[in-house]
This record gives C-alpha cells, sequence and structure tokens, in this order.
C-alpha cells in the first residue's frame, strides 16, 4: 500500500514573485500540477499536500480529492512532514515527493519503490551524482559503501562538501517507522531547523535498515528556486514531451523551438514545424502538418489538415482542411472537410461546411455557412448591433462578392450570389442576386478640372520673386 506526500510549503524568495512558488507554470501547467501528475501515476492509495506560503491560492489548483495539510511556520522538511502526521498513520509506504522538482520520472519512482520493499528498507533515498554537487545535502558512506548520513551544505566541513553523490530529498519510508521517528527530530543545525534527513541517523543508531537508489540522470532531481531554474527546467520537461511524441511517429522538425502540453495528444505522420505551441485539450490526428509559427489551443484536428501561421483555439477542424497563413479560428468554430481558411481570415462561433472557400481578408461570426459556398475578399458578418450578436445563415453553393457586408439576422438562399461591395441588409431568396450598392455616377472630365484648379491655387501660394 502507498501513500504520496508532496512538500510545497516554501516561499520561494529567489522567484521574486508575488506568486507562489509552486504556481509558476511550466508548459502552460503549474509546477505542482507537474508533480500532482506523476503521484498519480503511481496509483497510490492517496496523495497529501504540505503547503503554507499563500496555501489558498495553491489550494485553489488542487484537486479535491487532494489532502491539504497546512504549515503555518517554515521550519525544515522535518516539520513539514511532522504536519501530515495523520497522513502516515496506516500501514504501508510513504513516498516524500518535493513541489519544486518536477522533473523526476514515474520509472525512476517505481524502481525505488521496488528496491525499497525488496530490501525491507525503513528507509530508500533517491540519490545522485552532480560534478558540481554545491547546495546539496551530501551521502555520506562507509568503507563498504553503506550510507551513515547526510549532511547538509551548510553544516558540512570542507571535506564533506567534496563528496559529488547528493541528496535529492525524495525518498520512500516504512510509514510507521517515519511515524515513530519524527519525535527524535531535533533543530540543533545552523539553519535551526528540523531536517527529514536525520533521520537516516536515527534509523541507522536503532538497528533499521538504510538504502539509497541511484538515478544517472542528475536532471530529475533539479529543484527551482529562480526563474532561471525554471527556464532550465521546462526546457527539459519541453524535450521529453518532444521525444515521446517522435518516438511515437510524429515529426518535430526543431524540438528546441516547439513547445507541445504533456496531454496533448498527436498520431503518427503529423509533421510539427518550428516555432509551434500546442497546448490545453488538443488532439491532432494522422498525417497533419502544423506550423511553422502556430499556435494550438483546446482544438480537435482531424486527419491530413494543414495549419500555417495560424491561431486556433477551441476549434474542431476536420479532414483535409487547410488553415492560413494568418487565419484566427476562435473558439466553438467547426470547420467541415475540404475547407480552406486562407490568410487574414478570422472565424467565431460558427460552422463551415464541406468544401467550402474564404480564401482572404473575411471575419465569419456567429454564422452557418453551406457546403461549396465560396467567400469573397473582404467578406464581412456584421454580427454585433452594439448590443447583442445576431446570426447570419448562408445556404449551399452561395457565392459571396468581394467587400460584401451582411448585416445579420439575415439568411442568403442556396444558390444565390452576393454583387461585389454590397451591403446586404434583407434575406436573399434562393438562386437570386443580392445587391446592395449605390448606382456608379461617372463626370466626364472632372478629374481633369480639379487638377487644373489645385495648379492654379499652388501656383497662387508660391512667394514672388522680388529681384525678378
Amino acid at each position: 500500500m502507498l501513500r504520496i506526500l508532496i512538500l510545497a510549503a516554501g516561499k520561494g524568495k529567489r522567484m521574486k514573485s508575488n506568486i507562489p512558488k509552486v504556481l509558476h507554470k511550466l508548459l502552460n501547467k503549474p509546477m505542482i500540477s507537474w508533480v500532482v501528475n506523476t503521484a498519480k501515476k503511481l496509483n497510490p492509495e492517496s496523495i497529501a499536500v504540505v503547503l503554507g506560503h499563500k496555501a489558498e491560492e495553491v489550494r485553489r489548483i488542487l484537486d479535491e480529492d487532494i489532502n491539504v495539510f497546512i504549515q503555518s511556520e517554515l521550519l525544515g522538511t522535518g516539520h513539514a512532514v511532522m504536519c501530515a502526521k495523520d497522513f502516515l498513520k496506516f500501514d504501508g509506504d510513504v513516498l516524500i515527493l518535493y513541489g519544486d522538482v518536477p522533473n523526476v520520472k514515474v520509472e525512476t519512482l517505481k524502481e525505488m519503490i521496488e528496491k525499497h520493499r525488496m530490501e525491507n528498507n525503513s528507509m530508500t533515498i533517491l540519490t545522485t551524482f552532480l560534478s558540481n554537487p554545491r547546495g546539496y545535502g551530501r551521502i555520506v558512506r562507509n568503507d563498504s559503501g553503506k550510507i551513515i548520513s547526510i549532511i547538509e551544505e551548510t553544516d558540512a566541513d570542507e571535506e564533506i562538501k567534496k563528496i559529488k553523490e547528493v541528496n535529492s530529498g525524495i525518498c520512500v519510508f516504512k510509514a510507521s517507522d517515519l511515524i515513530n521517528s519524527l519525535k527524535y527530530l531535533k533543530n540543533d543545525n545552523k539553519q535551526g531547523e528540523y531536517y527529514l534527513t536525520d533521520i537516516v541517523k536515527i534509523f541507522l543508531d536503532s538497528g533499521k535498515n538504510v538504502g539509497t537508489f541511484l538515478t544517472e540522470d542528475p536532471n530529475e532531481i533539479l529543484g527551482i528556486n529562480d526563474r532561471m531554474q525554471l527556464s532550465k527546467v521546462e526546457r527539459l520537461l519541453r524535450l521529453r514531451v518532444n521525444e515521446e511524441h517522435m518516438l511515437n511517429g510524429v515529426t518535430i522538425v526543431d524540438p528546441e523551438s516547439t513547445f507541445i502540453d504533456p496531454e496533448v495528444v498527436i498520431e503518427m505522420d503529423t509533421i510539427i514545424q518550428p516555432s509551434t505551441i500546442i497546448y490545453g485539450n488538443t488532439k491532432i490526428g494522422r498525417g497533419c502538418e502544423i506550423g511553422p509559427f502556430t499556435i494550438i489551443k483546446d482544438c480537435t484536428i482531424e486527419n491530413n489538415v494543414k495549419i500555417v501561421q495560424s491561431n486556433c483555439e477551441g476549434a474542431w477542424i476536420f479532414s483535409n482542411t487547410s488553415i492560413g497563413p494568418f487565419a484566427r479560428l476562435r473558439p466553438k468554430t467547426t470547420i467541415k472537410e475540404n475547407v480552406k481558411i486562407g490568410n487574414f481570415v478570422e472565424v467565431k462561433n460558427s460552422i463551415i461546411e464541406q468544401d467550402v472557400k474564404a480564401g482572404h481578408l473575411s471575419y465569419i461570426g456567429d454564422s452557418e455557412v453551406g457546403e461549396g459556398t465560396n467567400i469573397g475578399a473582404g467578406t464581412i458578418t456584421c454580427n454585433y448591433d452594439g448590443f447583442m450578436k445576431h446570426k447570419t445563415k448562408i445556404g449551399k453553393r452561395v457565392f459571396i462578392g468581394s467587400n460584401s457586408a451582411l448585416v445579420a439576422p439575415v439568411m442568403v438562399g442556396e444558390g444565390a450570389i452576393i454583387g461585389a461591395g454590397s451591403v446586404i441588409t434583407e434575406d436573399v431568396p434562393n438562386d437570386s442576386l443580392g445587391l446592395g450598392r449605390a448606382r456608379q455616377v461617372n463626370k466626364k472630365g472632372w478629374a481633369k478640372r480639379w487638377r487644373e484648379k489645385k495648379e492654379k491655387e499652388v501656383q497662387g501660394l508660391k512667394p514672388k520673386n522680388k529681384d525678378a
């Protein structure tokens, strides 16, 4: 039986922010959410989080099934665990994770827990080797290689500081042994804090087994204390997500410039071009090409769709459709099969049926556009009257001439043609020509006379030469 306790009470002073450290985002998701999601993948009986600084702000983003304990005084990791003592009262193992260490892999934790149980340890610690271990507690071993203590850097002498093996902070305990040992923790150190790591000596002195599990990837244990570390860890997470997609048959042309949320689903043979951001509840089908310079959020994109240099949010895009460049799809938009949404076209809260073409420079809002319709350049559905939104309905196989304005509520029947430059304020019947523009008037010779008049006016304004 497994429970997981996440320590996330710190202030994060070095972030220099009014936002709690664990709410800073990595790939558009709060830091602590990465840790919680990792914990859930281990299928524990229960998950708890210890909060402190601005606890209510952090609590709001946690799922309801997450237990919350409050550390009102920040007196160290051992004290944080003491604040969740009730959570430890069960017969099983408890895994300790940290809200600011989001890059640890599920596979690593599974292997550590398995080793912990096989060796019947009271405590097993995740360690790694660092070329520059500054800031980390050092793993001290005896001549036979067994761990004898963990010494924090603030309490370490020069000889201890030379040790390269470090404590990640992540560890797994027998819950009963942990809860019994907490009463022996003391704060007689330079920080005046209760260190969870001091339990190593308490266990060893009482004859209990303490083990370690080594991860060969030191990036897994990186903690986040400032904006530079935030950026570094986000890059690692981003590349891990991108690598998983590439191993599953997705081509990512430039993983360094591509940002994809971990929840995004992309099927094989899709190509993601550089400088593309895909996040939220997004699913992308097979054989698509997305990007470059494209942002996708909360979209369902079916097979063989091409989206170039565009922004799509909350849209459902059917197969064999082309979007962009420089198009914008806003929420509640449905684009059916074989549609062309071209450059500088914006679609909002509309259904675009199959085989529609809207090539350029148009706004389609709160509309239904029938199949086979062609939307000319500069067409606008005028959906807002200053107080309310209204609907435009366009039938099948309609041709809308360029630079037309359809003033909603209005309906254009099947097979109708709208003359270029029209303002349509009334319904247009099926197979009819709709015109709504002033009659053209040509005044012969007017332009020439106007220019001659202006030239004389300009001559009259020039200063006279007194020496002439």
